[in-house]
């Protein structure tokens, strides 16, 4: 049908202008549904290793050692052998992890290597990370501990609903320390840490040096909820690597956003190697 209509378009034409103007139309238009299968070659990478590791005063070190992968493979993770992992601390303490892997009951997170003692540690200390496999692989890290930046005030206050649309937001006040240059996470579980955040987003005193911080929410919590109200207090480079980690998972499979890398905070290898410093409270919404 479409031939034909255009056949009248091009009517004025000599008739043998018009059969090749016909034919050479059909053939436009049937070439429209051909397609090409493109092999694309992605450079091969050597597998490099990936460690995770968030240390915490008065518990066991726990972490977790993977390699990286091909692009395309299968997205299960990939577990070096023979790894050696050793922490370091004040004083010359020293710790050798066994690897153990589990699940962490609190956070629901697995890891493979585990201390044997719950790690002492002050802010201002300084840990060190070396991990080593069968292959020669070496991955290094060094990590302070963040001064405990203490939460003043958590206050809510319900909206004038009706009992079953009755929501409240969350105020929490905190200080910020007068020199410049620190970050934090804040986040609100409901009922337990082992979910997922209700709330979770990460200022920085870039504008509010020195000066008091209100972190709030919207109405989204009802009456009787039980929260867990938690504020970290991190390092920049801890800060960095989860910004990065933010824009890599914007940027994968977006053909418009930029490329985004990951900022380790290792060396040797990728991932990210810290001492969490935070305080934490437990309020119940009536």
């Amino acid at each position: 049908m479409r031939i034909m209509q255009i056949s009248r378009i091009l009517g004025t034409a000599h008739c043998g202008q018009r059969g090749l103007g016909v034919l050479g139309v059909a053939a436009l238009l049937t070439s429209c549904g051909l397609q090409q299968d493109i092999d694309v070659e992605l450079p091969a990478y050597p597998a490099q290793l990936v460690v995770e590791c968030y240390l915490e005063p008065g518990k066991v070190p726990q972490l977790t050692v993977t390699e990286t992968t091909e692009y395309l493979a299968d997205p299960s993770p990939s577990l070096p052998r023979q790894v050696q992992v050793v922490l370091g601390g004040p004083a010359g303490w020293r710790d050798t992890l066994r690897f153990a892997p589990a699940l962490d009951p609190i956070t629901q997170k697995a890891y493979t290597h585990r201390g044997r003692a719950p790690l002492q540690a002050r802010p201002g200390d300084v840990f060190t990370l070396d991990v080593t496999d069968e292959q020669g692989r070496h991955l290094t890290g060094t990590a302070t501990m963040p001064a405990l930046v203490p939460i003043d005030t958590v206050e809510w206050k319900f909206n004038d609903q009706p009992e079953a649309q009755r929501k409240a937001y969350v105020l929490v006040r905190f200080q910020d320390p007068p020199e410049a240059g620190n970050y934090y996470r804040f986040q609100i579980h409901r009922d337990s840490v082992s979910k997922d955040p209700e709330v979770d987003y990460n200022p920085q005193d870039r504008l509010n040096n020195g000066r008091e911080f209100t972190l709030g929410t919207s109405y989204e919590f009802a009456p009787n909820d039980t929260l867990v109200v938690t504020l970290y207090h991190l390092d920049k480079a801890y800060a960095d690597f989860m910004q990065s980690v933010d824009d890599a998972r914007g940027a994968n499979g977006n053909p418009f956003a930029q490329p985004a890398g990951i900022k380790s905070t290792v060396q040797g290898g990728l991932g990210v190697f810290t001492v969490l410093s935070y305080q934490r409270r437990t309020v119940v919404i009536k």
